[in-house]
């Protein structure tokens, strides 16, 4: 019987000026790193809301990589900064409902950066393949249902 290897879903929140551009560049350069890392493009890691890291582990992610700018070179001044605080808290809410804040993590690259971008997905792909999948998955502990379900009563609770 042959074991089924366990391949992490990763969402790769990247910035449009460097992080991007590093991605592109790995491509570019045929530098290979896992093709379970799914891109998504922001303008600015800065306009990255916890909700959104939160919501990508809800649809099934295993982990979700944040790529932005080099500290002090953000185009948008201190969007890099801002995205790193709220990675942190992403991170810290992971944990208070018992998730390994480790399914999420911050990267800073510049758009020449090719090879480290591809090292930082190759890097997380391998982290989150040694967590495991995400409880959130679905026969992984919680169903999706009732994740919605507590986001719900959560979401209305004050309003009674």
């Amino acid at each position: 019987m042959v074991e089924e290897v366990f391949e992490p879903e990763i969402v790769a929140f990247c910035c449009h000026y460097c992080a991007y551009g590093a991605a592109d560049l790995a491509g570019n350069l045929r530098i290979q790193y896992p093709a379970n890392v799914k891109i998504v493009r922001l303008p600015c890691t800065g306009k990255l809301d916890v909700l959104l890291v939160l919501e990508a582990l809800e649809a099934g992610a295993d982990g979700v990589m944040v790529a932005g700018c080099l500290e002090g070179d953000c185009h948008f001044r201190e969007g890099n900064l801002n995205a790193k605080r709220r990675v942190a808290y992403a991170r810290h809410l992971l944990q208070q409902i018992g998730l390994e804040a480790e399914r999420v993590e911050m990267f800073t690259l510049s758009s020449a950066m090719g090879r480290q971008f591809a090292e930082a997905a190759t890097e997380m792909t391998e982290r989150i393949r040694t967590l495991g999948p995400s409880p959130l998955k679905s026969g992984n502990g919680f169903s999706r249902e009732e994740v919605k379900d507590d986001r719900r009563r959560t979401e209305t609770a004050g309003r009674d």
